[in-house]
């Protein structure tokens, strides 16, 4: 079944950041690589917010998230691993040498001695407005991201939700556009402290406990008005609006993964400090793991990389090194070393 598949010295699942630094850490290493996203670019879930601006990866400057992604496929593409884009990897079979045949959602096979999971949260599908009728609007006015501020320029916009995205957002369009309402069904948000202070101290108006309960429009094709209930008393208000935008979080599908074996609760694959899952020859990182020091940080993520590249290779060869060499000092850099006129 594999005489006729290239084998692969790790197979990484998932080209969000976990992904795309697990690739670079591997050629580090010297291991001969692959990398599948199921959709048909890298980025993972940061595709969401291209617009917002990342604070807290070390050494970087304030950067969109957008350019981050960026500056990481062109570091995972260091060492030209294989990348395979628009492959969906529903089955896993060990095979009688150990190894591992991976196959896709449309018969794409897929072989290698191990397999690093760096899928995040799984499929991620925005959780939508649960109105009837609602999806009309999202080709007009009912927004589930923000791609461009600048679209919202001089608009009366609600937002509807209360963590991190919808407080950025707040933020962000509050200098750009007429007005800015946030509407919560509760009075905590969930954002960053510092975010939400400054969203409560800015101009935006923030009405919590308060739910979109109905959609206005005279023309059937945008929204502008609705109607927001109070989540204990039902009094409701009326407001009028060029946009709506809504955040009520993401809803994670692992699909298949879930029957490999592993040992995972809801949201998480629950691994050692080595990144090992319960399942030998597979790995993990980022997002999808949990772990007793994890930290859910984009740093940390990369931590997460090497160590669970550093575990699949010990495990192809014990006697290997437990560790690649740092940049400075690793044979694998003077080449690119030159290429950038780099004299040793």
């Amino acid at each position: 079944m594999t005489e006729s598949l290239e084998l692969y010295d790790v197979t990484i699942i998932g080209g969000g950041p976990a992904g795309m630094y697990t690739a670079f850490y591997s050629g580090m290493r010297d291991m001969k690589t692959k990398l599948i996203e199921a959709k048909h670019e890298l980025g993972g879930r940061m595709r969401i917010y291209p617009e917002k601006m990342i604070w807290d990866v070390g050494g970087v400057t304030p950067i969109l998230c957008e350019k981050l992604i960026d500056q990481l496929e062109q570091q995972a593409r260091t060492f030209e691993p294989t990348i395979v884009l628009g492959q969906q990897i529903t089955g896993l079979d060990r095979q009688d040498d150990g190894t591992f045949l991976l196959t896709s959602a449309t018969g794409e096979q897929h072989w290698t001695r191990t397999v690093i999971l760096a899928v995040g949260y799984g499929i991620l599908k925005m959780a939508k407005l649960e109105i009837e009728g609602a999806d009309r609007y999202e080709v007009t006015n009912l927004h589930y991201t923000v791609q461009e501020l600048e679209p919202f320029r001089g608009k009366h916009v609600l937002i509807s939700g209360g963590g991190n995205s919808a407080v950025d957002w707040a933020n962000e369009l509050e200098s750009i556009a007429a007005s800015v309402t946030v509407v919560h069904r509760r009075d905590h948000f969930g954002g960053h402290e510092k975010n939400v202070a400054r969203m409560k101290t800015s101009s935006v108006q923030v009405l919590t406990p308060y739910a979109v309960s109905q959609l206005h429009s005279s023309n059937g094709e945008t929204i502008e008005q609705v109607t927001i209930s109070h989540v204990e008393t039902g009094e409701t208000q009326i407001l009028n609006v060029d946009a709506v935008i809504v955040n009520h979080g993401l809803k994670s599908d692992f699909g298949p993964i879930r029957d490999w074996g592993l040992d995972m609760g809801e949201w998480h694959a629950r691994v050692s400090e080595k990144l090992e899952t319960n399942v030998p020859g597979i790995f993990a990182a980022g997002d999808f793991v949990e772990y007793g020091s994890k930290l859910y940080l984009i740093a940390g993520t990369f931590t997460d990389a090497a160590l669970a590249l550093n575990s699949a290779k010990l495990y192809i060869d014990p006697s290997a090194d437990k560790a690649a060499y740092v940049s400075s000092h690793n044979s694998r850099f003077k080449e690119k070393n030159r290429e950038l006129g780099v004299l040793e």
